[in-house]
């Protein structure tokens, strides 16, 4: 199956740019942030029960790595196929470590003040609505999706969605304005357990302090885990809730 296939397949759109939530004259830093922000959503360690969670991951490294390529764009932007048998596209790259080679280390302070930028923002406002519309107004999938954001800031985000439905810049979907309390009890009775299964491993590590967080980065530094279970890991599941002739895809 070639790249367009497989994001239509597991993004439900065949347009590379639409899978990294960027517009077609996007410049290389907001290809590369959409890129970031997108693969922190799917990535294994983000989505444990999602079985496609790999290999959703995997194609969103095609995929950047195609828009990334200056030859590559041009020629999907002109002709909307891509070069299946680019060396950037070989099936057995490591993509975790191309992704780590990407990005810098993150460290809880940058995660911090991202988080404080990012709450209320501008750029928030257009990824919840953005949200909105592809999950159909399901707040169980927006909530799981979103950034920086935890059952406490449900409220929030129903402000945010219902203004921008109020202003007509999204439609009002079934799905939203007439959700059942029992949905919404299941949401809530979800994150309660997750919350209390995270204070329970916090007793076990024997984390009772303020600084519980710092004491478990660096527990899990000792452990020398490697690939996805690492430190960035830990601070992005915490705190965020990135042409040569050969065989061609099919056309967009």
């Amino acid at each position: 199956m070639g790249l367009l296939e497989q994001c239509e397949e597991l993004f439900k759109t065949s347009n590379l740019y639409e899978v990294l939530s960027v517009c077609k004259e996007a410049s290389d830093s907001e290809i590369r942030r959409g890129y970031y922000k997108v693969s922190l959503q799917v990535h294994p360690d983000r989505a444990p029960g999602d079985e496609l969670a790999t290999t959703k991951f995997q194609v969103l490294g095609k995929v950047y790595a195609v828009l990334a390529d200056k030859d590559q764009r041009a020629v999907y932007d002109e002709q909307g196929i891509v070069d299946e048998e680019s060396d950037s596209l070989d099936q057995d790259r490591n993509w975790e470590e191309h992704w780590r080679r990407l990005f810098p280390t993150i460290t809880l302070q940058d995660i911090l003040n991202y988080e404080k930028q990012y709450k209320g923002s501008d750029e928030e406002v257009e990824d919840l609505k953005r949200l909105y519309l592809q999950h159909e107004g399901d707040m169980d999938r927006i909530m799981e999706s979103a950034l920086c954001c935890t059952s406490e800031d449900e409220p929030r985000v129903r402000d945010v969605l219902q203004q921008a439905i109020d202003a007509e810049e999204v439609p009002a979907y079934q799905a939203f304005t007439h959700e059942s309390v029992k949905k919404k009890n299941n949401r809530k009775r979800k994150a309660e357990k997750e919350r209390k299964e995270a204070e329970e491993m916090q007793k076990e590590m024997g984390l009772n302090s303020e600084d519980s967080l710092v004491a478990m980065i660096k527990q899990r530094q000792k452990s020398k885990e490697s690939g996805f279970n690492s430190l960035i890991s830990d601070l992005e599941a915490k705190y965020c809730k990135k042409p040569s002739a050969g065989k061609k895809g099919k056309k967009k």
